[in-house]
């Protein structure tokens, strides 16, 4: 489709969402004074018309004229009230519905319409209440997700695991591993938070530190105001890396493929900067005391993802550790890969999901569409004697916030079964 002609029909469905959920919100606040109505109108416009101008502005001018974190917070201010207007509508199509059945019942039972009292008419009103309820929601979505940008984005929260092992030598008993994942250097707009998070972690003091992917959205670039930052993660038995998906830059349109091929050379110069140990499809030994484990790190493998990976690679070689740990982003590819093919892997570290960045966590009620689209999402798994760990994410994507599903810093404690 040409994209003038996508951008004007998806102009007019904006306007037309706009109008519609104005018809109900006129409902919803008739019965306060007119010059409260009139202020109520005119902050309403005056936010829509603001909002459309956002919508033309970034279509119309360069990709590159705005910065990467200013563009981010324009599509949320386009965004977010629209999906916001969405819920609204929902609400109000469900009036719609019931004003069109009891239209048809009163096309054949004419007696059947209600009679206006004030015209003596026969007329289906909208429903007050539901109206009311429309912009409720409506307003309740908007401030959920204004409120995740200001407070969620960077919550990080300490989570605390216990994985119990069976083959793990004593000397690995008790051992600290920290987590981070998906990073997303890119979307960062508070630096000083950023450094607050990992010195979090490392007054955790951990033995041993992973990242599992996706230190940048596209480009390498993106990183090197953090690196820094980064570069204080350290840990006594080393920090250990891997891949994800945005880490290649596929979803970028670069000059060409050396261009292309430049940037990730610059990534994995990044994360040796930094000090992290980059594995890409191989495996090294953890050694404590005269004991040893192994961890194995492959490159982004998921399913409907990128497939950088090569396990039957990374793991050559490494039948004689008692314990192995494994590294790789995505979480399909444990459930893909691991579990039918390697069941000496002991346990995984992965990242990926996000857990949408949308969600409820109360006690034992964990929720997010996240979990719609992965089986594995946030949290510990257990197949048998193999364990997965997903972490839900330091960093955030696209919407430049979290609801619900906090940015996570994993402490998870190896023991012996």
């Amino acid at each position: 489709m040409n994209r003038s002609f996508f951008f004007i029909i998806l102009a007019f469905i904006l306007i037309a969402i706009d109008w519609y959920v104005w018809q109900g919100l006129r409902l919803a606040i008739r019965n306060l004074t007119p010059v409260t109505q009139k202020w109520i109108s005119f902050g309403y416009w005056s936010f829509t018309v603001a909002t459309l101008i956002a919508y033309v502005g970034m279509q119309l001018l360069p990709p590159d004229f705005f910065g990467r974190t200013t563009r981010t917070f324009i599509l949320a201010f386009i965004a977010i009230p629209y999906l916001s207007k969405l819920l609204a509508v929902l609400v109000l199509l469900i009036d719609d519905v019931r004003r069109l059945f009891q239209w048809l019942l009163g096309f054949i039972f004419p007696s059947a319409l209600p009679v206006s009292p004030e015209t003596g008419e026969t007329a289906i009103p909208r429903s007050e209440f539901l109206a009311k309820t429309a912009m409720v929601a409506g307003a309740g979505l908007m401030g959920t997700f204004a409120f995740g940008i200001i407070s969620g984005a960077h919550d990080y929260r300490i989570r605390r695991v216990r994985v119990p092992l069976k083959n793990l030598p004593k000397a690995f008993d008790g051992i600290k591993i920290g987590q981070l994942s998906d990073i997303h250097s890119g979307s960062f707009f508070n630096k000083t938070a950023v450094k607050g998070g990992v010195e979090m972690m490392m007054k955790e003091k951990p033995d041993l530190v992973f990242f599992t992917g996706d230190l940048v959205n596209d480009r390498a670039s993106e990183v090197e105001d953090y690196i820094h930052i980064f570069d204080k993660l350290k840990a006594p038995l080393g920090v250990h890396s891997t891949l994800g998906n945005h880490d290649y830059g596929d979803y970028f349109q670069w000059a060409s493929m050396d261009a292309k091929r430049r940037n990730l050379a610059d990534l994995k110069e990044a994360h040796k900067l930094m000090g992290w140990n980059l594995m890409l499809d191989e495996n090294k030994a953890i050694r404590v005391d005269g004991e040893e484990i192994g961890l194995i790190g492959i490159q982004n493998w998921g399913v409907k993802f990128a497939q950088y990976g090569n396990l039957e690679k990374a793991h050559r070689g490494t039948q004689d550790f008692p314990v192995k740990l494994l590294l790789s982003h995505d979480p399909s590819h444990w459930r893909t890969q691991v579990l039918p093919q390697y069941n000496d892997i002991d346990l995984a570290f992965a990242g990926h999901t996000h857990g949408m960045q949308f969600g409820v966590e109360i006690g034992k009620l964990k929720w997010s569409p996240s979990q719609y689209r992965y089986k594995e999402w946030a949290g510990l798994y257990q197949e048998d004697n193999q364990y997965l760990y997903v972490n839900r994410g330091f960093g955030y994507l696209g919407y430049p916030g979290r609801v619900g599903i906090l940015p996570e810093i994993t402490m998870l404690e190896l023991v012996r079964a």
